[in-house]
């Protein structure tokens, strides 16, 4: 592990108390423009989720609804509350071959795209010292007067996620501030993610906000995704 991924695991808890969590449960509304162009405007707006921690799995429920999701890496399906199935895709990756920004999303799109990207964020940076993952750190960065260092990480093939080079931004005191990326499913579109608020839970310290802006300059029309978390466990 080199030194910047290891103060940030550090920052945020340590491989220690990181080794002992299995999962995370989440309640939280995503919001954002973004989600109106994949005609999936309000889907998301009270939701819990559960992180797997051990490997790439996430449970969504849709609450008030009688519906849930299950993202896998190689399979995602669409449930009823009681885990009864009503749809499912094997290698859901492919049914994005030729989508762009605008293309509108079914509901297993939306499982894929929310449990790859939910389980990547919330796995961060624990994940990025296990196997198969390469980190090299890059030239720091200033950003509204704090040096930011910056984390260069190539994914393992069998992980799904935004894209195989993201880049992850760390302020001084060793959490994370932002991170970059391209989405291979919308065609290579660039993302910034901010990540703030954050909350020690059990031991682990979790940015409970994180906003995807339109461009530099962060304006409320600019908002292109939200992610505000409310009950938050470690288990």
């Amino acid at each position: 592990m080199n030194d910047l991924l290891e103060t940030a695991v550090t920052a945020h808890g340590g491989m220690g108390r990181w080794s002992r969590t299995t999962a995370i449960t989440v309640d939280a509304s995503i919001s954002g423009a973004f989600w109106s162009f994949k005609n999936q405007r309000d889907a998301l707006k009270h939701v819990r989720f559960e992180v797997d921690t051990t490997q790439q799995r996430l449970i969504m429920d849709f609450v008030g609804q009688d519906k849930r999701t299950v993202f896998d890496a190689g399979r995602v399906e669409l449930q009823y509350a009681d885990g009864k199935l009503i749809e499912g895709r094997d290698d859901p990756e492919r049914s994005f071959d030729g989508h762009e920004f605008e293309t509108p999303w079914d509901d297993l799109h939306l499982a894929y795209f929310t449990g790859e990207a939910l389980w990547t964020y919330l796995n961060t940076p624990f994940v990025l010292a296990g196997p198969g993952f390469k980190a090299e750190e890059v030239a720091p960065i200033e950003v509204d007067g704090e040096r930011w260092r910056r984390l260069r990480v190539t994914f393992p093939d069998h992980i799904k996620t935004h894209t195989r080079e993201q880049i992850f931004c760390f302020g001084p005191d060793g959490l994370l501030r932002r991170h970059d990326f391209t989405i291979d499913v919308l065609g290579g579109a660039p993302g910034q993610l901010y990540a703030s608020e954050y909350r020690d839970v059990d031991g682990i310290m979790i940015p409970t906000a994180r906003r995807a802006w339109l461009g530099d300059e962060h304006r409320p029309e600019n908002l292109m995704i939200a992610i505000d978390m409310g009950e938050i466990a470690v288990r």
